[in-house]
């Protein structure tokens, strides 16, 4: 190739590297959602009434690449921080079921993300990874609405805990039948940035 067709060919794959680059090669997303602007909700039901509850979250950052779909990151949640407007129902979740004292944090660590968020959208994505609670991890998949507006981002999900599955202490007696497995809705505000 002669020096200046040579020159001419690195300098137009220059130009498309340049102008074409951001969309060839996906950015990663970090998203960070505020603890303070989460609400965490989980129902129970029993043979006589539906328990509704909320949990704290400690923290929570998820690192993804939308090209691979591989992602990393934890949220946290203060198993002690389970409330149901009983404070004697509380105590025994807290000690009986959870044993919060020995294992104070539930927590979920992501792997990889099926989707990507878009600004001015709303999109379903899907969660994989590791869900630890009661000092044992399990496998773990959540469908998440994300909507994002510039650098913020509302994330909404269901899921079902099936606690008693999971090794935790059915609390029901011969009196009172409680569900063996827990809903939970979370509803999460916080912020997104992109980086290559």
């Amino acid at each position: 190739m002669k020096l200046g067709v040579r020159c001419a060919f690195y300098w137009f794959a220059g130009f498309l590297w340049i102008a074409l680059g951001p969309s060839l090669h996906a950015q990663k997303m970090t998203i960070h959602l505020d603890p303070a602007d989460t609400e965490i909700r989980w129902t129970l039901t029993d043979t006589l009434h539906t328990i509704h509850g909320t949990f704290t979250m400690k923290g929570g950052i998820l690192i993804f690449d939308p090209k691979s779909g591989l992602a990393e990151g934890e949220l946290l949640v203060d198993a002690a921080s389970g409330k149901s407007g009983n404070s004697m129902r509380d105590g025994e979740m807290k000690k009986q079921v959870l044993q919060s004292d020995r294992y104070p944090q539930i927590f979920f660590h992501a792997d990889k993300i099926a989707g990507e968020p878009k600004p001015g959208s709303t999109q379903d994505v899907t969660v994989d990874g590791t869900f630890n609670i009661h000092g044992a991890d399990h496998a773990f998949r959540m469908g998440v609405r994300v909507q994002m507006e510039g650098t913020r981002i509302i994330a909404t999900t269901h899921f079902v805990v099936p606690y008693v599955d999971w090794g935790m202490k059915d609390p029901s007696n011969f009196v009172l039948k409680v569900g063996k497995q827990v809903d939970v809705d979370v509803l999460a505000h916080g912020s997104i940035e992109t980086m290559q």
